[in-house]
């Protein structure tokens, strides 16, 4: 079974991903939405919530873990990691700076994402290891994570914000943005139109799966689990987030709450 965690239903975009390239593998989901968002948590607290999630998610059942957080990706992953040495963890953010940098034509790099992400520079960093001359601009974007978990997608104050935003990477004439946060593909169409068309979108929902199933390709041996029920779990229920993971996923997906993480 594949394990994701987020700090809430953004890392249902990653659990949309497995559900598409890796059609059959059973998958456990767990969005930490009584704690969400993990972005303006310090770096201590991203790193306890991201082990309490991983427990979780392995006590039921799951072999493989996706970090669907890019926070807890550049805060924990080495933790967990170190932690869980016999347990294939994949990050978010690796696979979407290797994308980022294969792509972009004029080496102008852009990344949104919340303060937790920005002020790790952890895109910065490992897109200058692959190649020292790409500029990277990076833009925290703090009040979209609540305005995905309200439901607010396309609401004119939404489109306002998301402008806002995108305004001073527009000026620096970036040819590649990527989205830093597992919420932002729900926001995908708003931030294309915004930055503009010729700007290519790097989804990380989409560049960590593509990892993973290197992974099953690669590890026969690797139960996973092609039977049985995915699981959606959430640890503070609201009528918001069933309707958000119903949009995405579809009317079969039934949220669960779970209570008592971390206590």
């Amino acid at each position: 079974m594949i394990g994701i965690f987020d700090s809430g239903v953004g890392g249902l975009t990653v659990a949309k991903e497995v559900m598409s390239q890796l059609p059959g593998y059973r998958l456990i989901y767990f969005g930490d939405t009584a704690r969400y968002p993990y972005g303006n948590k310090s770096p201590k607290t991203v790193i306890k919530y991201a082990i309490e999630d991983t427990d979780f998610l392995l006590s039921h059942g799951a072999k493989v873990i996706i970090v669907g957080c890019n926070t807890a990706s550049a805060l924990a992953i080495d933790e967990l990691k170190n932690r869980y040495p016999g347990v294939p963890i994949f990050g978010v953010v690796t696979p979407a700076v290797k994308q980022a940098a294969s792509i972009s034509k004029n080496k102008k790099v852009g990344v949104i994402g919340t303060r937790g992400t920005v002020n790790s520079s952890i895109y910065t960093q490992l897109i200058n290891q692959l190649n020292p001359e790409i500029k990277v601009y990076q833009q925290a974007c703090p009040l979209l994570v609540p305005l995905v978990e309200e439901n607010w997608l396309k609401r004119p104050e939404t489109k306002m914000i998301v402008r806002r935003y995108l305004y001073n990477l527009k000026l620096k004439g970036i040819d590649t943005l990527i989205l830093g946060c597992t919420h932002y593909p729900l926001l995908k169409e708003v931030i294309s139109a915004k930055i503009g068309k010729r700007v290519q979108l790097v989804d990380s929902a989409v560049e960590v799966v593509k990892e993973v199933k290197k992974l099953v390709k690669t590890k026969a041996d690797l139960s996973l689990g092609q039977s049985g029920a995915n699981h959606f779990y959430v640890s503070d229920l609201n009528p918001q987030t069933q309707e958000i993971a119903k949009r995405w996923l579809g009317n079969e997906i039934k949220l669960e709450e779970v209570s008592g993480i971390g206590e």
